[in-house]
């Protein structure tokens, strides 16, 4: 028995046989779950060519179409468009395909198969989220990639723009993720989640600030969109990748960073409350 076992068998007051395998925990089979999730993502090609490819075709198509300049904020509408699809990119990436996938994996029964394993039930979430997080990465560094190339974004050099992209990015993947999670729910089969996710996440790019700048927008509908993270993750990106100037389309003429932080935060906590009450491993039929 290692050092390590004796000081833990020490602490909770057992001595474990000699012969005695010691189990790993909820965060070490999480990430092993993780591999495994990013290992099964990257073998369904056609699913990793959507999910890379439906923010890029969506970037170059509205960055193409709508290349004039923005007024008063010293920006190109294409650059606009680059902070906005990288706040929808996270989110069909997290709040998207987790419920759906989730949906489908309840539907198949593989959620009651794994809930009868020894397994956590932390770990399985604990996969999900290094799932989101690794493709989240990854998808964000496309976007900008091209962004810079194709369309003139400059990338920050002060670290406190970074910071605020690191925690606008982290808020908002936690927020859109565990509301998936809860979302994964509300479909009866697998076959309908698809129909049942996208269409709340697709009025929810329209009426946010990701297709239409938000100061086109009706107030009423504007202040719809600020109830959902999406609004905010992309005012918060916004605040990172363009200049001060642009502060101007926002509906309060500034970036508030302080008001994007706690509304990002809300839905962290809101997410989860969420998924605590509606969260189910057996379908409902």
């Amino acid at each position: 028995m290692s050092e390590a076992d004796t000081t833990q068998a020490a602490a909770t007051g057992t001595t474990p046989d000699a012969g005695e395998a010691v189990l790993p925990g909820a965060w070490g089979l999480g990430l092993r779950r993780g591999a495994l999730e990013l290992k099964q993502f990257f073998r369904q090609r056609d699913q990793v060519l959507f999910t890379f490819a439906f923010p890029v075709v969506f970037l170059t198509l509205f960055a193409s179409i709508f290349s004039d300049d923005v007024e008063g904020a010293g920006i190109t509408a294409s650059q606009l468009y680059v902070a906005s699809m990288l706040a929808a990119g996270v989110m069909s990436t997290s709040f998207q395909s987790l419920g759906i996938s989730i949906a489908i994996e309840r539907d198949e029964k593989v959620l009651r198969r794994l809930r009868g394993t020894p397994m956590p039930v932390a770990a399985y979430f604990l996969g999900k989220v290094w799932l989101v997080l690794v493709t989240c990465l990854m998808e964000a560094a496309v976007l900008l990639l091209i962004g810079t190339v194709a369309f003139g974004v400059t990338l920050p050099s002060d670290l406190t723009r970074w910071l605020t992209f690191g925690w606008v990015f982290l808020l908002g993947i936690t927020g859109c993720a565990l509301l998936g999670i809860a979302i994964s729910s509300l479909p009866r089969t697998g076959r309908s989640a698809s129909s049942v996710v996208v269409l709340p996440f697709l009025v929810l790019q329209f009426i946010s600030g990701v297709y239409i700048p938000i100061g086109d927008l009706p107030g009423w509908l504007a202040g719809i969109g600020a109830l959902f993270p999406l609004k905010w993750m992309c005012q918060g990106f916004r605040s990172v990748f363009l200049p001060d100037s642009a502060a101007v389309i926002e509906q309060a003429g500034s970036w508030e960073p302080g008001r994007t932080a706690l509304v990002l935060a809300a839905w962290c906590l809101g997410g989860l409350v969420l998924c605590l009450l509606t969260f189910r491993w057996h379908g409902r039929r």
